[in-house]
């Protein structure tokens, strides 16, 4: 996955320092997972660095649970990797543990993006080289990816359980609500939010090309 968020030449700082604390657990499980797949493909933190726009010593401070990244970080991560955002799910080495087949409902890999108010839980299995992950994604009251725009390789869709979504692809702005349903290619710059003073659950699916 070569794709990266749209960002200027400038190096960014995505993701919000925790001064002063350790690393909370969220970030901390992250943080593991993304340096054991780094060291486990003999990856430099200044490859990584090179390839995203962003600073080795924010890329450093994610992988000691001391930053929150953003959706966009996590993505451009796991482009750099060659992986799908659900290799980053769950504790270190975890990825192809597990039945390759069934997911039990209380045993579903999870994601807590808890400064964007996103969280993300893998509905596919994580064992094996599959290339399709289906996602339960819920929006905190005023969750979102951001302001910018990102994209990444693959497409993407999903189905609007509960509450409603704006979602931006390239210049137009969606509004959905429950029972709508979208699709695009990833690569095409995007991001959403939930505009709702309650929770949005979405089904999001993402393939890589």
């Amino acid at each position: 996955m070569k794709d990266r968020p749209v960002k200027t030449r400038k190096r960014r700082n995505e993701g919000n320092r925790l001064p002063g604390k350790r690393a909370s657990s969220p970030d901390a499980a992250v943080g593991q997972r993304i340096r054991h797949l780094r060291r486990q493909r003999a990856i430099s933190l200044e490859t990584v660095g090179a390839q995203t726009g962003l600073s080795i010593g924010f890329l450093s401070q994610v992988e000691r649970g001391l930053s929150s990244p953003s959706l966009r970080v996590l993505a451009s991560i796991a482009d750099v990797f060659s992986v799908s955002l659900g290799a980053l799910f769950g504790p270190a080495g975890a990825a192809g543990e597990g039945d390759a087949v069934v997911v039990r409902r209380g045993r579903r890999p999870k994601l807590s993006l808890w400064r964007s108010g996103i969280s993300k839980q893998l509905l596919t299995p994580a064992a094996g080289a599959g290339s399709l992950n289906v996602y339960l994604v819920r929006l905190a009251p005023g969750g979102s990816t951001g302001e910018e725009v990102y994209a990444h390789q693959g497409e993407e869709a999903g189905l609007v359980l509960e509450g409603a979504m704006s979602l931006t692809v390239d210049t137009k702005t969606y509004k959905l609500k429950a029972g709508d349903s979208f699709r695009f290619s990833s690569t095409t710059p995007h991001r959403f939010r939930n505009p709702l003073e309650r929770e949005t659950v979405v089904v999001w699916v993402n393939a890589l090309g």
